[in-house]
């Protein structure tokens, strides 16, 4: 078994330089995952200077580390929007979420990009009698928003469903076959990437200015944030941002028995089905379940269930790759996509897609290229940042910021799991007390001991050990860290701060 995205390891490494003077162009664009990517590539086509600054690889963090279904059908979405915000909301995201999915396709054909990209239809399942009816009212308001939506008994899983939502004509595709060739043109259109340069700073103003942590600065009239969370936070979104992380099994199948399809379901705490690719007769199984919030321990346990689950539905399947994956939901279950905040008309942000970034990505890309370029699309104001939905919003929020504060509070008083760091087990770690400072402290397979400060340099909320990845999660608001401090996974842009213990 490799502990690795099938993506990641079924292409090569970039090595895009790293940006090492400061930069003048007419949009810079933070973050090299879909959104960004995409985003760039948009504004490049439409003839604008673009330079794009990745503080790692590009198409490598979370967008490594997807399940890349490209589909519309978003679980029980038009339902709740219908419901929430009237039937031309719910149209209005059937259209450019359909949108986004042609995209790709004629993309992909236009520029003759190999990407594995195959049109499937998408299914949400129910196992359970309420559930189907709840899928019942989810393919009326699917089908009465424009999609080609029915209400089915059967799918192509090989166990029995209660009820299922079908679309058809939805997509499957490998994410960084597509994102690696689309940085390639967008390169050769004369547009500039520049890896391992982290952005630090943003000065909102005419021009604009982005500093980055190694000193330099690229100046532009037009910004855009696609960190996936919200490096700078200037219209506190991180009020209105819940983190989840997702895990990801997979292995190999007879192509006869691959359900032909991209489906999920909201039950047994989230499963989800697709499959790949995978040479001799073979597709790859990818199963993704058991969401949570980052910061919640034993995830090792989790990963078990997941694999559990996968041999017992679809038996004989070893699992040859295992990941995790992280995304962020709206309190009103819609992305956020457009102005920063109210007072800026230069500064743009993309976040918040809820588990579907492949559709959601390209969509920003298109949404924020024509707002740029002053030919904003008819549905923008649905993504529209600034939005504020009270009633829908309310209850979601209210949860989130409690959460967030029995954290920040209840996690200073947390006794520790071992009494001292003479307790730590190799490969290992814990939150421990050294004269009274909160340290996070990894033991190493070879014994050697890694401690850090256990304070998130985000907001300060105490950080856990993820024993699976081998990090320090944030329960906040979802940053990540690697055992020696270095950031994994934002929105916190500097480590964890050493510590002698």
């Amino acid at each position: 078994m490799v502990q690795e995205s099938y993506w990641m390891g079924s292409t090569p490494a970039t090595a895009y330089p790293a940006l090492s003077g400061d930069a003048e162009a007419d949009v810079v664009v933070v973050g090299g995952g879909i959104a960004g990517l995409c985003t760039a590539w948009e504004l490049t086509e439409a003839g604008r200077r673009v330079v794009l600054v990745e503080a790692d690889r590009i198409a490598a963090g979370v967008t490594g580390h997807t399940t890349a279904k490209l589909s519309v059908l978003h679980t029980t979405i038009y339902d709740e929007l219908r419901r929430s915000s009237g039937r031309e909301a719910a149209r209005q995201y059937a259209t450019s979420q359909q949108q986004a999915v042609e995209r790709v396709e004629a993309t992909a054909g236009r520029l003759g990009i190999d990407c594995d990209l195959e049109r499937v239809p998408a299914y949400t399942w129910a196992e359970s009698a309420g559930g189907a009816e709840q899928l019942r009212a989810e393919a009326e308001a699917a089908a009465e928003a424009g999609l080609a939506a029915s209400y089915v008994t059967e799918t192509g899983l090989p166990f029995a469903v209660t009820g299922a939502v079908r679309v058809e004509n939805q997509a499957q595709f490998h994410p960084r076959k597509y994102l690696l060739a689309l940085a390639g043109d967008l390169t050769r259109r004369g547009g500039r990437i520049f890896e391992r340069t982290r952005a630090v700073d943003l000065h909102d103003g005419h021009p604009c200015t982005v500093a980055t942590e190694g000193g330099q600065t690229v100046t532009a009239p037009h910004v855009v944030v696609a960190t996936h969370y919200p490096v700078f936070d200037r219209a506190l979104l991180f009020a209105r941002l819940e983190p989840r992380r997702e895990l990801v099994v997979a292995g190999p199948i007879p192509a006869e028995l691959d359900p032909r399809g991209v489906l999920i379901t909201p039950e047994q705490n989230t499963r989800s089905v697709r499959t790949a690719p995978y040479g001799d007769g073979q597709r790859l199984l990818i199963v993704t379940g058991e969401h949570f919030t980052p910061g919640t321990a034993r995830v090792g346990e989790r990963f078990e269930r997941l694999d559990g689950w996968m041999r017992e539905r679809f038996p004989g399947t070893d699992v040859a790759y295992r990941w995790a994956t992280q995304d962020n939901t709206t309190t009103d279950g819609v992305p956020f996509i457009g102005p920063f905040h109210p007072g800026t008309d230069r500064v743009f942000v993309a976040t918040g897609f809820g588990g579907w970034g492949m559709s959601n990505g390209v969509l920003a890309g298109q949404l924020l290229a024509a707002t740029i370029t002053g030919a904003p699309p008819p549905w923008a104001g649905l993504y529209d940042p600034r939005r504020l939905n009270p009633l829908r919003e309310g209850v979601a929020g209210l949860k989130f910021q409690a959460k967030v504060a029995g954290h920040f509070v209840g996690d200073r008083l947390r006794p520790s799991p071992v009494a001292s760091v003479d307790d730590l087990e190799p490969g290992t770690g814990a939150v421990v007390r050294v004269g009274g400072r909160q340290c996070a402290v990894y033991r190493d397979e070879a014994g050697g001991v890694h401690a850090v400060s256990a304070r998130c340099t985000h907001l300060g909320c105490i950080v856990t050990f993820n024993d699976a990845e081998t990090s320090w999660d944030c329960p906040c608001h979802g940053s990540r860290f690697a055992t020696d401090g270095a950031v994994i996974h934002g929105p916190a842009v500097h480590p964890l701060q050493p510590e002698d213990v």
